[in-house]
């Protein structure tokens, strides 16, 4: 299991050894004490969620209040999907900056982002299904949403027209959303990470 930090702090891509033969397949694609030597805490495992998405299908800017905030471990078990990262964290060095990393049942990678950041894909094949775990339970007053075609953000969606949820295209800008305070304060985020290490 290979672990690569991305460009914004505590996101992490992750790659699984496969063991194949005549028979199939075989590979660890979680591993709660790797994941914990790298990030600096364990990953609290509260909630398990299954996504199945038609190609062209755009889900997120998705971000949760901080704290408690919402880590999660994804992968795509089914199909491909391009695996969005926002950093939303307001005072953030790389505050706006996004991360694309394509999930999929070949390479079968997965990406780590901690509490604070703001998530999201496009499925890039039908039935493209997305296995997460989450290291909160869902809270449904404190679930919020960034516009995912935000001309600020500038993702580069592979999708001709993103097929999207009324919830996500009533979604505020960034601009917006940082404007009314919805958005997670960086330090406030990076103190609650400092919390969860092991003393």
């Amino acid at each position: 299991m290979k672990f690569r930090e991305l460009s914004i702090e505590g996101v992490f891509e992750i790659t699984p050894q496969q063991h194949g033969d005549p028979r199939g397949m075989f590979m660890e694609w979680y591993r709660f004490d790797h994941l914990a030597e790298v990030v600096g805490h364990p990953l609290n495992l509260a909630q398990a969620n299954l996504s199945v998405s038609q190609r062209g299908v755009v889900r997120g800017i998705h971000f949760a209040d901080v704290p408690r905030g919402q880590a999660k471990y994804v992968t795509c078990v089914r199909g491909a999907v391009l695996d969005i990262i926002v950093d939303i964290r307001v005072g953030s060095p790389t505050f706006g900056r996004w991360e694309g990393v394509r999930l999929d049942d070949v390479d079968r990678r997965a990406v780590y982002l901690p509490e604070g950041m703001g998530h999201g894909f496009c499925a890039l094949t039908d039935d493209a299904t997305l296995s997460y775990l989450c290291s909160e339970t869902y809270n449904p007053t404190g679930e919020h949403s960034v516009h995912p075609l935000d001309p600020d953000l500038g993702i580069d969606w592979p999708a001709d027209v993103p097929l999207l949820s009324a919830r996500d295209d009533a979604a505020p800008s960034l601009a917006d959303a940082a404007a009314s305070g919805l958005l997670p304060d960086y330090a406030a985020c990076m103190e609650f990470t400092e919390s969860l290490r092991v003393k």
